[in-house]
């Protein structure tokens, strides 16, 4: 196994946020440099959901390259990091 120090690269990690009195359902993608909240769509299925509110983080600090989806450490949410090699020129 090779780990290489991909930083400022960042994980993504995405949790659902129920309705409450004042908001519908939402997911949150968060990551060190912050975080994106978006409504739930609810003719998504949970996994473009939390697709979505990633690639709204994504797009807002202008990242790009592969993605690659996960299940979250907790079983909450999801978590995303990115794969290609940002090394190659």
């Amino acid at each position: 196994m090779e780990i290489k120090n991909a930083f400022p690269l960042q994980a993504i990690e995405t949790k659902f946020l129920g309705p409450t009195n004042t908001k519908g359902a939402r997911v949150k993608a968060t990551a060190q440099c912050g975080s994106k909240t978006i409504p739930w769509d609810h003719s998504k299925n949970p996994e473009d959901n939390h697709k979505a509110a990633a690639e709204a983080l994504i797009k807002a600090w202008d990242w790009d390259g592969v993605w690659y989806i996960g299940g979250s450490p907790k079983g909450h949410g999801c978590v995303f990091v990115r794969v290609n090699d940002i090394n190659k020129d």
